[in-house]
């Protein structure tokens, strides 16, 4: 089977043919441009864009969006991670975090599958700690200073074992049995 992936983001593009790859299904590439609805709630986020993908396509697909969740700062920025990260970057982002003792996060990764007839969502969720500082490459957002629960590498350090274990693989992995009828 294939589906279509609406991003721009070329690391989220490995991981989803990797993981929906082994489970049979093709992922096709599509890059469109969407204004992503800011929002604090990633269904409202999911909603919107995976509608606006549809009337540009006009085919099954789905979207994806990726957040932090940070206890110390309530849950903030959530949905909003990607704005945050790009205003402060690696090294800022980890210098918020200097002297605090709760450096806690949970990384949740929510999937808007649409069949053209309803829309189908997937959440994955891990959890974590902000790394002191950011290690390893800064290509993927912030990989660099998340380190899941049970290790002591961010993301970044972890290379394909990431895969295995993260956020984005547990919901990309219910949308596979969804699409498989498992």
């Amino acid at each position: 089977m294939e589906l279509r992936f609406i991003s721009k983001n070329d690391g989220k593009l490995r991981e989803a043919q990797a993981i929906l790859g082994a489970a049979g299904i093709r992922v096709i590439p599509k890059e469109i441009e969407i204004n992503e609805l800011q929002t604090d709630d990633p269904n409202k986020l999911i909603h919107h864009k995976v509608l606006e993908a549809f009337k540009k396509i006009g085919r099954p697909l789905f979207v994806e969006h990726t957040g932090l969740y940070i206890r110390y700062m309530n849950e903030f920025p959530g949905a909003l991670t990607q704005l945050f990260w790009d205003s402060l970057g690696p090294e800022r982002f980890t210098e918020l975090f200097h002297g605090v003792s709760d450096r806690r996060v949970s990384a949740k990764t929510s999937i808007g599958y649409f069949d053209g007839t309803q829309i189908h969502y997937f959440h994955g969720e891990i959890q974590g700690m902000i790394a002191p500082e950011p290690r390893g490459s800064r290509d993927f957002q912030w990989d660099c200073i998340f380190i899941p629960d049970g290790f002591d590498q961010t993301f970044a350090e972890m290379g394909e074992q990431k895969h295995e274990i993260s956020m984005r693989r547990v919901a990309l992995d219910k949308l596979a049995q969804f699409i498989s009828g498992r």
